[in-house]
């Protein structure tokens, strides 16, 4: 098979579906976030609390739904903390973003520790199972790629579909907006800046937790050190591309997906003539590019990374 014919594989495109939902979800948090004004650095180490939290409760009993519920509520939980100290307590959205970062892994990584003190290999849970569509997975190519994943991918879609509609079809998400861009007509208007914001941190943060969630829950079964290696990063990188828009966000998550599909298809057709390194750089050195040709006719919200005080003009 030559480099070309990858392409139009199947597994190719089932590849670049499952690498792609996780950053679907953790990239609609950030946008949430970013469009009410507030830049989550944090969003690395959620994802990592996200990925342990749903991982470790299934592993202790639970269910897997409960797993996605437990991950979104400890993901919650480090929002509201960046939240209040970013948003009313007005100090440095980078300082904050990264101290979460830090917090959350560390604290991620001790309960690991505390809870499997004598493990030396991850323990491993039953994940999601595909989940064949009758009828549409049975197209060529497309309905394997799109239609024979596990329920967390078709989640991550519908996530995409939410918060579109929540943004731009609702008074919410107008309100969202307007922080972002305008927050003392927000205030104007006789609604909390705060609140909006707060609410926008809490709700995208829940988000970034599932998408960590999905790598222990659904793409592996189980849970080890390093494994969200630089999604977060990743997915700040795509709400850039896309313009703070989720439809461009979902394209840009696919892409750098793809990317990262054909750079392993591809060191397995080299033979080892050309550095497994240079693979592992293509999508990221890419990403850049696509950064630099994007994002200078980007219209970001006007007020993001700028605190907000009541009766501030």
């Amino acid at each position: 098979m030559d480099a070309l014919e990858i392409l139009f594989t199947a597994s190719f495109w089932v590849a670049v579906i499952r690498i792609a939902s996780p950053l679907i979800f953790a990239t609609m948090g950030e946008l949430i976030c970013e469009r009410a004004g507030v830049l989550n650095l944090g969003i690395e180490g959620i994802m990592t609390v996200g990925a342990f939290a749903g991982w470790f409760t299934v592993y202790s009993g639970g269910d897997l739904w409960a797993g996605v519920l437990v991950a979104a509520l400890a993901g919650a939980l480090f929002g509201l903390l960046h939240a209040t100290l970013t948003v009313p307590l007005g100090l440095s959205q980078h300082v904050v973003g990264i101290g979460v970062t830090l917090l959350a892994t560390s604290l991620t990584y001790f309960t690991y520790r505390l809870a499997l003190p004598e493990v030396t290999s991850p323990p491993k849970i039953e994940p999601f199972q595909p989940l064949a569509i009758p009828g549409l997975s049975n197209i060529p190519v497309l309905g394997e790629a799109l239609f024979t994943q596990t329920p967390l991918t078709y989640l991550a879609f519908l996530a995409v579909v939410l918060v579109t509609w929540v943004l731009y079809r609702t008074p919410v998400g107008l309100a969202v907006r307007a922080a972002g861009e305008n927050p003392s007509a927000v205030e104007a208007q006789g609604i909390s800046v705060t609140g909006i914001r707060m609410g926008a941190v809490v709700a995208g943060s829940a988000l970034m937790a599932v998408g960590g969630a999905f790598l222990t829950m659904s793409a592996f079964n189980s849970f080890f050190f390093q494994m969200i290696n630089g999604r977060g990063w990743i997915c700040i990188a795509l709400v850039v591309f896309g313009s703070w828009r989720p439809g461009k966000a979902l394209v840009g998550a696919i892409l750098f997906a793809a990317f990262d599909a054909y750079q392993i298809r591809l060191q397995q057709i080299s033979g080892g003539i050309v550095p497994y390194q240079v693979f592992l750089m293509m999508p990221y050195a890419l990403s850049i590019l696509a950064l630099i040709l994007v994002a200078r006719r980007a219209t970001y919200p006007k007020a993001l990374m700028i605190s907000y005080q009541k009766g501030e003009r």
